[in-house]
């Protein structure tokens, strides 16, 4: 018995001694374990460069940048972190399909540190106090690696800086990612431009059953809104305003019982006019002609758009005339996963600067088709690149100016020097002024009458969700009737 315990215990030893070798040798060793970050980010599907482009797709802009993308932004993004912090991180990347889904994980306990939801969650997690404000430093523009401070446009910033809950401003608490309005996508062979520059086409009998609408409480309520209030809206008095702009938020932002009344009415014959509610198959509908028209972001729009051209379909968008929803995504650091943690907020932050560098914005928006809140700062990228996309060729007959220094300058037209203008002015064909490029880039007008749809609170909450329950679910007024 004491010849068998000895010779468990010398292959104890041996066995340990094995262990610490192979600790030594592969440094793997705890203390190797604790000087690497682990990041976990989730992030909308599809909405981020996978790599893996083809030859051809390579990118080269007049200015000598020259772009194309090998591996996933993500494993980019490790590899320069290191280089630049000499620190290791490991990414644990996933992905939701919609702002409730990532709520809802989160409530049931899973953890992130950086998260990219929609303007209005952002709303909602800064009310519910889940969110760690970006540092200082990450804000000065004067430090080398902070991409975002140096890079994004002065109109965007100037919306996060307007929008507050409870005194303080998105911008605080989150960084943007890419972002856009609501409209209309459209077949000019079935569609007038006059019948798609306005919200109430999706009631037109002359289009029923071949129109779409998103099947989105928020996105449906905005349209159904619009129609309600179409003629104040569109009013000489209404656009004459002071306080226009003020004005129109309130009234596309009520969520009162009368107005939610109204809405539910409209939407419920909404219903029964349009093809389908739809969260993804209005794209394959409009190229494929099941539809004529479909209620669209204007990200997946441009998509629509290069799809059926490939076809040889060409579709129009368009922001209709009574408002359109200004919508953002923006990048957001949870204190459940972030909470006081030095090195993993360096790393959120580093991850959103890194995002934010030129030529990964435009690797971003090649890739997923939406537009980047970046406008580049000193780095004219950004605009060479919407040139290489949507420029009219040196031997184009007829061609037209399409200003969008408003989103590089924060400035409108009236406060733009005539070098600022001509700067950002792209020479394109009269088309683009109805197809990607003008859902990339809206004009000032649009912009002008571009609405951010608020977090409305308990109450305004469960009031349009009950009523878009009765709309999809219950029609509960044909019963009563």
């Amino acid at each position: 018995m004491k010849k068998r315990y000895k010779k468990i215990i010398t292959y104890i030893l041996c066995l340990c001694l094995m262990l610490t070798n192979m600790t030594f040798l592969t440094g793997c060793g705890k203390d190797e374990e604790e000087d690497v970050i682990v990041l976990r980010v989730s992030n909308w599907e599809e909405y981020i460069d996978e790599g893996d482009w083809d030859e051809e797709e390579t990118i080269e802009l007049e200015n000598g940048t020259v772009i194309c993308s090998e591996t996933s932004m993500v494993e980019d993004y490790e590899t320069w972190f290191y280089e630049t912090y000499g620190k290791k991180v490991v990414v644990e990347y996933s992905t939701f399909g919609t702002n409730e889904e990532l709520y809802n994980q989160l409530s049931m306990g899973d953890t992130y540190d950086l998260v990219c939801p929609s303007e209005y969650m952002i709303m909602k997690m800064m009310a519910e106090d889940m969110l760690v404000p970006f540092s200082e430093e990450f804000y000065d523009p004067t430090i080398e690696n902070n991409y975002y401070a140096k890079g994004v446009s002065p109109y965007i910033q100037s919306v996060f800086d307007n929008l507050s809950i409870e005194g303080e401003p998105i911008s605080k608490y989150a960084a943007g990612y890419m972002w856009g309005t609501l409209g209309i996508v459209y077949n000019p062979e079935e569609v007038t431009e006059e019948e798609a520059s306005h919200w109430n086409m999706l009631l037109m009998d002359k289009f029923d059953k071949r129109v779409t609408i998103k099947d989105s409480v928020r996105d449906a309520y905005f349209a159904g809104n619009s129609i309600y209030n179409e003629k104040l809206l569109l009013s000489e008095e209404f656009l004459a305003s002071e306080d226009y702009y003020a004005n129109m938020e309130v009234v596309l932002n009520a969520t009162d019982k009368d107005t939610v009344d109204a809405v539910e009415d409209i939407l419920s014959d909404v219903k029964k006019n349009v093809y389908s509610f739809e969260t993804d198959s209005g794209k394959a509908d409009m190229v494929s002609g099941k539809v004529v028209a479909n209620q669209q972001w204007s990200g997946d729009a441009v998509y629509t758009l290069d799809q059926a051209e490939e076809e040889g379909v060409i579709l129009c968008y368009s922001a209709p005339e009574e408002a359109t929803n200004l919508w953002f995504d923006g990048w957001c650091m949870l204190k459940d996963g972030i909470g006081e943690d030095p090195d993993k907020q360096l790393a959120a932050e580093a991850f959103v600067n890194f995002m934010s560098m030129p030529e990964n914005a435009i690797r971003n928006m090649w890739y997923i088709g939406y537009t980047s809140v970046i406008s580049g700062g000193e780095d004219n990228s950004i605009f060479q690149y919407a040139e290489f996309l949507y420029s009219a060729e040196e031997d184009e007959e007829e061609t037209v100016e399409y200003p969008t220094a408003y989103f590089y300058t924060g400035k409108f037209e009236n406060e733009l020097t005539p070098e600022e203008i001509e700067t950002y002015t792209i020479v394109t064909t009269p088309d683009q002024t109805k197809r990607q490029l003008f859902a990339q880039y809206p004009p000032e007008d649009v912009v002008k009458r571009s609405v951010v749809m608020d977090y409305f609170g308990q109450e305004g909450n469960d009031r349009i969700n009950q009523m878009w329950l009765n709309v999809r679910c219950f029609d509960l007024y044909e019963y009563i009737d």
